[in-house]
């Protein structure tokens, strides 16, 4: 009867029963939606899609541009729908809606729910940004706040950063500086792509010792003078590029369902280029690794290491840490899977955020000749005139408008628009009930800019934070995050923001080509990414 029933199952009947199933879904998804716990408001889902419509048309792709739309449009509490049919995320725009998450004590520590995924991608379990395993990722964090935390690591940030400045002013010298460029007004240039490599330079010598001048392959790209790029740089070239393409398409793994990830053909070339992708920077890692593994055993024992985060892991819990501990697990090493997860995680974490953090900082300041002129007379006050000398831990620790100026930045265009918090229990927050399995985001850019918490919001003003005893309300302002998820490398990176910006403008009259026109970004994924800053520079008088 069956053989007989399928040799008459005509392509009608098949488009019918396709019709019926497809029907029946609709109309479930849409029971589900409409009957959902704690409804808010927010864009209706489409089945399959979520809000992509919302984004990808209304919105030309801009994430920035679609939340703060909903915000205007819904208030302080909305919900969305991410592409993964069935996963709802609350948007949070008030400080008080927060507390749950941001304290030291919180049940609510993981980022995102337990999908395939990350399993599929290899990074599930692994570092510190996409770690759902507890034990695991507190012992990562352990060790990133013990390694940036000392005084060794903050002189070697420092160091690194005056070396690599002096490096970029002689390509500039070469390039911008001499008198008939400036006479001819060819010292005008793309700042934001200088200081992509500069950034990513900076985390790489600080991450391997390595030292990478990418800035130096960038070099060559302009003019004659090109000797051609060592190995090094080929090879840390490749991997900056593959960590910007998993940037770029990582959330395919988060937000599409892996029936679409493994047999439609326009998701699955993604998913598939994504785990080549990852396969090659592993593999680079994994070499990386190795070869530093082997430059450890060849020195002597009463031979001083290298001070870098990839030796203080591998030395990590062994008898060359001079924290050593011999007592039960405190002696556990750390694997290779588990160096190459954290050297993969602090790569991610210090390349784009500082380029795209330190050219809004030049924007801000060419826009506010106020700003700029209470800056200079702070770092003249320190350099006495002096262009040259490097900038050392004291002159960091002195130069409180500067580090006002980065934190002012933050407030007003944080690089990092929001993050994520998962419920692992049910809990109350922001006035409702939730379930466990509830998805929430934390719209950073809305709470920094409510003018419940911060006077004239809108308008950029340094000042604010110069107020003796001035404190942001609590939860209302979070640069680095809150609770056990704050940036465990938030010390290197005002570090490295206040003395790069130092050192622009204690030798450069740097200002933008267009001072009218608004400061080109776009929001991919989390983050807000600059991609042109045109600006023109003169030595400074």
């Amino acid at each position: 009867m069956i053989i007989n029933l399928l040799e008459n199952f005509t392509i009608n009947d098949c488009a019918l029963l396709l019709s019926a199933a497809l029907m029946t879904y609709v109309a479930y998804y849409y029971y589900t939606y409409f009957t959902r716990v704690n409804p808010l408001p927010g864009p209706i889902p489409i089945p399959f899609i979520g809000n992509l419509p919302h984004i990808h048309w209304q919105f030309k792709g801009d994430a920035q541009m679609f939340y703060d739309y909903c915000h205007e449009k819904y208030g302080d509490i909305y919900e969305i729908y991410s592409t993964y049919t069935g996963v709802r995320s609350i948007v949070l725009c008030r400080k008080e809606y927060i507390e749950n998450f941001l304290s030291e004590r919180s049940a609510h520590w993981t980022r995102f729910p337990n999908f395939k995924g990350p399993d599929e991608l290899g990074i599930e379990g692994k570092g510190l940004v996409f770690n759902n395993n507890f034990k695991s990722w507190i012992y990562n964090r352990h060790f990133f706040l013990q390694a940036i935390m000392s005084p060794k690591f903050t002189d070697e940030a420092i160091d690194w950063t005056n070396e690599r400045f002096n490096k970029l002013d002689s390509y500039w010298n070469k390039l911008f500086l001499k008198e008939e460029i400036i006479k001819e007004n060819k010292n005008i240039f793309n700042m934001f792509q200088w200081l992509n490599q500069y950034s990513f330079d900076m985390i790489i010598k600080l991450l391997t010792g390595k030292r990478p001048d990418l800035m130096k392959a960038y070099f060559d790209t302009f003019g004659d003078e090109k000797s051609g790029p060592s190995a090094i740089v080929c090879d840390s070239a490749k991997i900056v590029q593959a960590l910007r393409i998993f940037l770029a398409d990582y959330a395919i793994f988060y937000s599409i369902s892996p029936f679409l990830r493994h047999y439609f053909p326009f998701f699955k070339n993604k998913a598939d280029n994504l785990l080549q992708n990852m396969k090659f920077v592993n593999k680079k890692l994994d070499a990386i690794i190795k070869k530093r593994r082997q430059e450890i055993e060849d020195i002597p024992l009463d031979e001083h290491l290298p001070h870098d985060i990839l030796t203080s892991m591998i030395i990590k819990n062994t008898l060359r840490d001079v924290n050593y501990i011999e007592a039960g697990k405190a002696t556990k090493a750390m694997t290779d899977t588990e160096i190459r997860g954290n050297l993969f995680d602090g790569l991610l974490g210090g390349c784009n955020k500082t380029a795209n953090m330190l050219s809004f900082i030049i924007y801000y300041i060419s826009r506010n000749p106020d700003v700029k002129k209470k800056m200079l007379k702070e770092i003249d006050s320190i350099f006495q005139d002096d262009k040259i000398r490097p900038i050392t831990k004291d002159d960091y620790y002195s130069l409180s408008y500067c580090e006002a100026i980065v934190k002012e930045v933050a407030r007003i265009l944080p690089a990092m628009r929001s993050f994520s918090r998962y419920t692992n229990k049910s809990d109350k927050i922001a006035g409702y009930q939730w379930p466990a399995g509830i998805t929430f985001i934390i719209d950073i850019k809305a709470i920094h800019n409510k003018d419940d918490y911060w006077e004239e919001p809108n308008r950029f003003n340094p000042d604010r934070w110069m107020v003796e005893n001035f404190e942001p309300k609590k939860n209302s302002f979070i640069m680095f995050g809150g609770g056990l998820r704050s940036c465990p490398g938030r010390k290197l990176a005002m570090i490295e923001l206040v003395c790069t910006m130092v050192l622009l403008f204690r030798k450069y009259d740097i200002n933008l080509v267009d001072t009218n026109s608004p400061i080109k970004t776009r929001s991919i994924a989390i983050f807000v990414d600059c991609f042109e800053l045109l600006v023109e520079i003169k030595p400074r008088n």
